[in-house]
This record gives C-alpha cells, sequence and structure tokens, in this order.
C-alpha cells in the first residue's frame, strides 16, 4: 500500500508555531514513528506553502497511490480549487488537522474540501495522521 502525506501552508514551522496549538515536534520528527507504526505501508511526505503545488503533488499521485493524508492548512478553508482537485482523483483522501478546528475561530468551521474526501480527523494532534492511514487501510 502506498499513502502520500501532503501538508499544506505553515505546517513546515511545527514544532515552532503556536506549540500551545500545533504542539512541540515537527512533523519530521514525528515521521519516523509513523513509519515505524506502518511498516507494510509506504508513506511518501511532502509540504508546501503554495495552492498550485499542493495540485501538482495531488495530481501526480492521485492515480497511482492508494490514498493521500491531506492537511491542507488555511486552503481548507478556501479552495474550490483544491476541492475540484481532489474529485477527479482515483485515490480516496483524508483530510486531516491537527487541532479541534471546530473549537477555534469561526471561519475554521468551514471546509471547503471535506465533501470531497473520504472522511475527516481532526483535533488528535499529530496521532491524527496515523488515524487517517488506519483508515485508509480499512477501505483498503
Amino acid at each position: 500500500m502506498k499513502i502520500q502525506i501532503i501538508n499544506g501552508p505553515n505546517l513546515n514551522l511545527l514544532g515552532v508555531r503556536e506549540p500551545g496549538i500545533y504542539g512541540d515536534s515537527s512533523f519530521e520528527s514525528y515521521l519516523p514513528k509513523l513509519k515505524e507504526a506502518f511498516p507494510d505501508v509506504e508513506i511518501s511526505y511532502y509540504q508546501s506553502n503554495i495552492e498550485g503545488e499542493l495540485i501538482d503533488k495531488m495530481q501526480q499521485v492521485g492515480f497511482s497511490y492508494d490514498g493521500i493524508v491531506l492537511n491542507a492548512g488555511a486552503y481548507t478553508h478556501t479552495s474550490i480549487a483544491l476541492h475540484d482537485c481532489i474529485r477527479s482523483l482515483r485515490c480516496p483522501v483524508v483530510e486531516v488537522h491537527i487541532s479541534n478546528v471546530h473549537t477555534r475561530e469561526e471561519f475554521r468551521h468551514k471546509s471547503m474540501i471535506s465533501s470531497a474526501c473520504l472522511g475527516v480527523i481532526c483535533g488528535f494532534g499529530l496521532d491524527s495522521y496515523r488515524l487517517a492511514i488506519e483508515g485508509l487501510r480499512l477501505k483498503k
């Protein structure tokens, strides 16, 4: 099984950015633990602050991988382009958020991509990624 994790804007600052909300670990320090938890899954990781690059990556893997775990960051709440891209792919996409977006600012309560995704996981910190991979494995 091949799964692509894609992180959007500002997630390159995990461990530094608002640790009270996002924790004090970088994604790069979490990734080996995730790979260890799923030795039978090929997990690839990509991060970009640029919307078009996220779309390019999803189109690149969305027809050959078994799933995508997407934390689109703030683009979650604004991007019809990401929504349309997700709808065009063959593989399922799970929307992930580290924080519980529903307990935060009102503008974070609306996702433009949820209706195109297989499911949504939020509020479990970096463990949200593990839960998303488990969900994709169940769908396989």
